[in-house]
């Protein structure tokens, strides 16, 4: 299933993609099913059945044109990251790959959806970089999950980017500033549940700022894979239905280029994953 938020201009709604149209699951369920997409996970696996049986006995009640598609998951309790996670992006920066997982954060408050502008002030920032990422929703509470186990707890996958401010970022000394300012996390389309997603390290990712391609990469990449990551996580802390794992980046991104690249004031950035659909955002410098 290909879940969605969605609005037609006031409150979000749990829907599904079908063709070009959009189920609204509250609306076909009668209410048993909430308009949030965290409670829905939270909810478990009988709202995902449920769910899928309106997928393929109800047509859709609404033109995907009509809507407006919000991020997947806007309130999730934590937004995991994982640093350096790709050869080629280690083989870019002329660096050995890490031993063990390199672990920062998001904040939440940073998450927006699908064609909502990524915005900042250029007086805090002026390198502003690009990165596409495949992110993982937990869909069950996990701790101390086995790596043979890892993926039963997760809900599906989406596109995130995550941008940086390399200036803060490096400066700073840790991630967490340059990595969370507000609008730096965008999430979407689309939640595509694990069923439609066979293998999650074989699909390829890109990013095109302006309709040039600048990443272009496949996920058979990532040094530490999804079970073995959520394995690791869980060894130190819970993941809750909902929580985000971004994966890491590949290659390309502007602040290893020759000359670096930063984005600007009316960039257009999308990232596009196999299977998962794409994710476009303008850019916007506050001012």
């Amino acid at each position: 299933m290909k879940l969605v938020r969605f609005t037609l201009g006031e409150g979000a709604r749990l829907g599904i993609i079908h063709e070009n149209g959009v189920i609204d699951l509250t609306r076909a369920s009668d209410g048993h099913l909430p308009a949030d997409m965290l409670t829905f996970l939270q909810q478990g696996e009988a709202a995902l059945e449920l769910a899928r049986q309106f997928e393929h006995s109800t047509p859709p009640d609404l033109a995907l044109s009509e809507v407006k598609l919000l991020a997947p998951i806007a309130n999730p309790s934590k937004v995991v990251a994982i640093g350096l996670n790709y050869m080629d992006h280690c083989r870019e920066q002329k660096v050995e790959p890490p031993k063990a997982p390199l672990i920062f954060s998001k904040f939440s408050t940073a998450i927006i959806g699908p064609g909502e502008a990524i915005r900042w002030d250029p007086a805090l920032t002026s390198q502003v970089d690009f990165e596409a990422e495949l992110a993982v929703v937990m869909g069950r509470t996990a701790r101390n999950v086995t790596e043979a186990e890892a993926l039963d707890y997760v809900a599906g996958y989406t596109i995130c980017h995550d941008v940086s401010a390399r200036d803060l970022q490096f400066s700073d000394g840790q991630w967490i500033r340059g990595k969370s300012l507000d609008t730096f996390c965008p999430l979407g389309p689309y939640l595509v549940t694990t069923d439609e997603v066979p293998d999650p390290h074989a699909l390829a990712i890109r990013c095109t700022v302006n309709e040039t391609v600048l990443q272009n990469s496949n996920t058979s990449e990532m040094i530490f894979r999804i079970p073995y990551l959520i394995a690791y996580i869980t060894r130190a802390f819970t993941l809750l239905p909902g929580d985000v794992i971004t994966t890491g980046t590949p290659d390309g991104v502007g602040v290893f280029r020759k000359p670096k690249i930063f984005l600007k004031d009316g960039d257009v950035v999308t990232i596009e994953i196999e299977g998962l659909g794409q994710l476009t955002n303008p850019c916007q410098e506050e001012r």
